[in-house]
């Protein structure tokens, strides 16, 4: 303990150049605490914003006396709004959470976001759809996220019924569960995010060893051993990491309240959901402090300290290849039971163990790849030779500098990878809005007088109709399978059609599923929706087209697509189920679909309307992406100083040296081009590494997800070039040190 102590001594006194050591490793680990912080923060947030939702949930009853709610589900341009229209029954109906009374017909209870929007620009638009006054703003434990658009709507004629169901309480319910491809995305982010900033960490706790190896040298010469030594050198490393751990927690408080502002609305948490667990912290809390000490004893074990100097063991390593093979086999192991998009059976702890293993493998490769790569490089030039000399005798430090961009890039790649593909498959998944925009859709099927209310709505141009029917062979237990009915320029907003005319009809195929089919040339006759009349008797042509529908449209399970004419009907599509209606619009007025949504609201609350060519779910991911992009930037700019760092000290330990080859006429120049190779082959070499097993893990990943696998090559040159930026920065940024090392006056010593 006094030798520990001996060391926070020597490390608090050691002056003007101790402090700024002090204050690099300090900020260095704060950095790495406070990412640890925030991703430790994200079961917290997550588990409070399921248990809120839960807190809401309806607990159904058919006792009458309790409260009579229908659900709500609309758009205000990109904002989705959602709430409830509710009605007592009876005088002990349930409020809801978050509310200190239920509203009254003709008031509303909005949340903070919906209040904004209806404060602010086109506010008035949305204010009509519910015709109801604002009597209060929901309180948190009646919100998701601090963001969330809601409303609970008091309505004076609710009654049960289609749509509407009547509630004895709130809550009770186990907490929901966050989508799977959104908590795989979070759990290889969060990988992605841990395994470099282990790494930094690292790196940080190193910042100024040569420094404090001289000291320890100088302690030797007043009589302490090895071993006083290591403690004093250990007491030391711990004053910065608790220092970092201090600093990390504050930049954590200052940052976690700007937390929600890069997450999308439905899933930015409340500033006081950004917690970490008690027993998270206190991990982070003790790993921090014996991290620095066994990385400072490990480094140490190279290190020979004398009184009379530093000497470091060098030579020779004979580096085994087979176990640093291990971790990425091992990871891409655990990947192969999801190839194909199989998850049953795999949890998301093998997926971020696979994550983890496979970056890790970049780690633990690169010390034999540099090694490997050099001792086959042939001399060149003066510069060259000179660069790989230093890099077979010692290649360690600049593949640890180099180590932290590796995985930074490899992580980055594959977590791009994802979420560009997302918006790929998104975006396909989208119809056109070419002539139609969206699509009025009833769950009733009944849309008597809609089409007309629709059409007289300002900026509404055109209003195209859809029907739903079945076709089906005569006969008992015959195979059926459903139609979607409407003329050509409707039928493209379901399906991307190769020609169309009056009188076609498609077959249909839904990726993921199996629909029933009917056999080529059969007679059979077209049914409504309730199966009770029939209508017409077509014939499945002999040669028929095999068409892909659009995901991401809400008009039922159809197997076929036929025009009125192919199916024998009149162009009024009369005697089918009219579910859908097609609204034109005006693309110089931006209310006019908030005004189509009014009309919805009022003909039918619980009637949705999906906009064609919806583009905000592609633009949460292409914005997460880009977030990433820049994230991946800072990430590499800031371990670009750490390799600023490293290459200094290598300076300072080869200052001597350095002005002995130019007293002996070797020109500066050589030198800087011996520096920029020094720093270039490994990183070279590193990010060869980490594009290979990043992309590699951007295929399995998509893969597991069943995505097509596809490689944003510009995204990936970026990254790479961003990389080879930082490398050539930090080189340049050594040579007015090289310089000042490489005068004569170097050479003097006592």
């Amino acid at each position: 303990m006094r030798d520990l102590m001996l060391g926070v001594r020597l490390s608090i006194a050691a002056g003007r150049s101790g402090w700024l050591r002090l204050a690099m490793i300090a900020t260095g680990v704060g950095l790495g605490v406070a990412m640890l912080l925030l991703v430790a923060s994200v079961p917290t947030a997550s588990g409070n914003r399921e248990q809120r939702r839960s807190d809401r949930g309806l607990t159904h009853t058919t006792d009458k006396g309790g409260l009579l709610v229908r659900t709500i589900e609309s758009r205000f341009r990109d904002q989705p709004v959602r709430g409830r229209m509710v009605r007592a029954d009876g005088p002990v109906a349930p409020v809801p959470p978050g509310l200190p009374r239920l509203p009254a017909p003709g008031e509303m209870f909005v949340s903070p976001a919906l209040a904004e929007l209806l404060d602010g620009p086109g506010g008035d638009v949305l204010g009509a759809r519910w015709s109801a006054r604002v009597a209060g703003t929901i309180a948190p434990p009646g919100l998701a996220g601090p963001r969330e658009v809601y409303v609970y709507v008091g309505s004076g004629d609710l009654a049960g019924g289609e749509n509407t169901v009547r509630v004895s309480s709130f809550g009770g319910r186990p907490a929901g569960t966050v989508r799977a491809e959104f908590l795989l995305l979070a759990v290889v982010g969060a990988v992605i995010m841990l395994v470099p900033v282990l790494i930094f960490l690292i790196t940080a706790v190193r910042f100024g060893s040569s420094a404090r190896e001289r000291q320890l040298a100088a302690i030797r010469l007043v009589g302490a051993d090895g071993r006083m030594t290591h403690r004093i050198a250990a007491g030391d490393s711990l004053v910065g990491a608790v220092l970092g751990l201090g600093l990390g927690a504050l930049m954590f408080l200052a940052v976690r309240p700007l937390a929600g502002e890069l997450l999308p609305a439905d899933f930015a948490p409340f500033t006081s959901d950004m917690s970490p667990p008690t027993a998270s912290a206190a991990l982070i809390a003790g790993f921090v402090p014996a991290a620095a000490v066994a990385v400072t004893l490990a480094a140490l074990r190279q290190v020979v300290i004398e009184p009379l100097g530093v000497v470091r063991q060098a030579g020779a390593k004979r580096r085994r290849l087979w176990w640093r093979l291990m971790p990425p086999a091992i990871g891409a192991a655990l990947f192969v039971p999801l190839l194909g998009g199989n998850r049953a059976g795999a949890s998301l702890g093998q997926v971020a163990i696979g994550v983890a293993l496979l970056l890790i493998g970049v780690v633990v490769l690169l010390p034999w790849l540099v090694p490997a790569v050099v001792r086959r490089l042939r001399a060149s030039g003066v510069a060259w030779q000179l660069a790989v000399r230093r890099l077979q005798l010692d290649s360690d430090t600049a593949v640890r500098a180099v180590s932290g961009i590796a995985v930074s890039v490899a992580g980055i790649i594959a977590f791009q990878g994802i979420l560009n593909a997302s918006v790929t498959a998104n975006l396909a998944a989208q119809p056109p809005a070419d002539r139609f925009a969206a699509v009025v859709f009833s769950d009733s099927g009944d849309t008597n007088g809609w089409a007309e209310a629709l059409g007289g709505v300002e900026g509404v141009r055109e209003v195209g109709r859809t029907a739903y029917g079945k076709l089906r062979i005569e006969g008992p237990e015959q195979p059926h399978a459903g139609v979607r009915v409407g003329d050509c320029d409707v039928l493209r907003q379901a399906a991307a059609l190769p020609s169309c005319a009056d009188g076609d009809i498609f077959a249909v195929r839904m990726p993921g599923s199996d629909g029933a089919s009917l056999s080529p040339g059969t007679a059979v006759q077209l049914y409504d929706y309730a199966g009770d009349k029939a209508l017409s008797r077509p014939t499945v042509p002999a040669k028929i087209t095999t068409v892909t529908r659009y995901s991401n449209i809400k008009l039922g399970l159809w197997e076929y697509l036929a025009t009125p004419k192919a199916v024998g009907i009149e162009p009024s599509l009369r005697g089918l189920n009219q579910d859908g209606l097609l609204v034109s619009l005006d693309a110089g007025d931006p209310d006019a679909i908030e005004r189509v949504r009014n009309v919805t609201t009022r003909l039918a609350p619980a009637a949705t309307v999906e906009v064609f060519g919806d583009r905000r779910v592609a633009d949460q991911f292409a914005g997460a992406a880009q977030a990433a992009q820049a994230g991946a930037v800072l990430l590499l700019i800031f371990i670009g100083a750490s390799l600023l760092v490293s290459s200094v000290e290598q300076l300072r330990e080869r200052r001597r040296l350095l002005a002995m080859l130019t007293a002996f006429g070797t020109p500066r120049r050589v030198l800087s081009m011996s520096l920029l190779y020094q720093s270039a082959i490994p990183a070279v070499l590193g990010l060869a590494l980490a594009v290979s097993v990043g992309s590699g893990l951007s295929a399995a990943l998509l893969a597991a997800t069943n995505g097509p696998i596809e490689f944003d090559e510009v995204a990936i040159a970026g990254l790479t070039a961003t990389a080879i930026a930082v490398v050539l920065a930090v080189t340049a940024a050594g040579l007015p040190l090289l310089f000042r090392f490489t005068r004569v006056q170097e050479l003097r010593t006592e």
